[in-house]
C-alpha cells in the first residue's frame, strides 16, 4: 500500500508548466531519487510537496490523507509528518539563532511541554544523532563549516519527528569528501528511524547511490520511474541516456599509472 500517491499533480505559473502531470507511489520507508538538470521543475515539485507552493491540480495522498484539500489549519498540524532539508543550509538557518534555540524551537513544535533539562537532552540527542558535538549547542550558524550546518538543518528536520523527508539539492554545495558523509547519514537515519524519503539532486550518480528506485524528469514531467540499477545501468528514455554522459568516470589505470611514475 502507498504511503505517498500522487496523481495528476500540476503547478503552472501562468504559460509556464513548471509541474505537468506528474503521478507517482512511493512506499513507506523507502528512498526514491528525483533526478534532472536544472529548470526541470524538481525544486518546484518539491515545494509543491510540502505545500509551500499551491498546486493548479491534482492531489497527493499521504497515509490516507488528501493534503491538498486540508484548510491552512489542517495542513499546519499535518505538515510536522514531513520535514523538508534545503539545499543552503546557511540560507535556511537563522544567523540570530544558537544550533539550541534551532531545534529547541523545532523540538517543541511536536512536544510543546519539554523545556529545562529535558529540552536540552533531546537537543543534544538530536545533534548526537546527526554527527554533531552536544558542546557546540551555544554557537551560531556562521561558526560552523558548510557540511556542519547541513547536519544542523537535517537535525531541526528531523526534531518534529516527521515521516517523509523531501531532500532538496543537500549535498550538491558541498565539497565531495562531506558529500560521502552526509549521504551515509541521511541512509543511517531513514533506516534507523523508518523515514521515507524524497532525494533531489542533478546528479545521477549521487542519486543512484542512496534510492531505492529513481525518477527522471524533464520540462515538469517524469520521462522514466525505474529500480536505480536498471535506470542508472540499463536507462531506456534518451533524455536519461543523456545525463548518464555527464556522470565523471575515473580511470584507476591513468591514476595507478601516475601514481607509480
Amino acid at each position: 500500500m502507498s504511503y505517498l500517491k500522487v496523481r495528476d499533480l500540476h503547478t503552472h505559473f501562468g504559460d509556464v508548466r513548471a509541474v505537468d502531470g506528474v503521478s507517482f507511489d512511493l512506499a513507506r520507508g523507502e528512498i526514491l531519487g528525483l533526478v534532472g538538470e536544472s529548470g526541470c521543475g524538481k525544486s518546484t515539485l518539491s515545494r509543491t510537496l510540502m505545500q509551500l507552493q499551491p498546486s493548479t491540480a491534482g492531489s497527493m495522498v499521504l497515509d490516507g490523507t488528501d493534503f491538498v484539500s486540508l484548510s491552512p489549519d489542517e495542513l499546519r498540524r499535518r505538515r510536522l509528518d514531513f520535514q523538508m532539508i534545503f539545499q543552503d543550509p546557511y540560507a535556511s538557518l537563522n544567523p540570530r539563532h544558537t544550533v539550541f534555540s534551532t531545534l529547541a524551537e523545532a523540538v517543541c513544535t511536536r512536544r510543546p511541554e519539554l523545556s529545562g533539562d529535558t529540552l536540552t537532552q533531546e537537543v543534544a540527542a538530536l545533534m548526537q544523532r546527526c554527527g554533531m558535538n552536544p558542546a557546540a549547542m551555544r554557537k551560531y550558524p556562521h561558526e560552523f563549516s558548510g557540511g556542519q550546518r547541513q547536519r544542523i538543518a537535517i537535525a531541526r528536520a528531523l526534531a518534529p519527528q516527521p515521516k517523509l523527508l523531501i531532500a532538496d539539492e543537500p549535498v550538491s554545495a558541498l565539497d565531495v569528501s562531506i558529500q560521502s558523509q552526509i549521504l551515509n547519514l541521511l541512509q543511517d537515519l531513514v533506516d534507523d528511524l523508518e523515514l521515507t524519503m524524497i532525494f533531489i539532486s542533478h546528479d545521477l550518480s549521487v542519486v543512484s547511490y542512496l534510492s531505492d528506485r529513481i525518477a527522471v524528469m524533464k520540462s515538469g514531467k517524469f520521462v522514466e520511474v525505474g529500480e536505480a540499477d536498471q535506470v542508472f545501468n540499463r536507462p531506456e528514455h534518451a533524455y536519461t541516456k543523456e545525463l548518464l554522459t555527464a556522470v565523471p568516470s575515473i580511470d584507476t589505470d591513468a591514476i595507478a599509472l601516475r601514481l607509480a611514475s
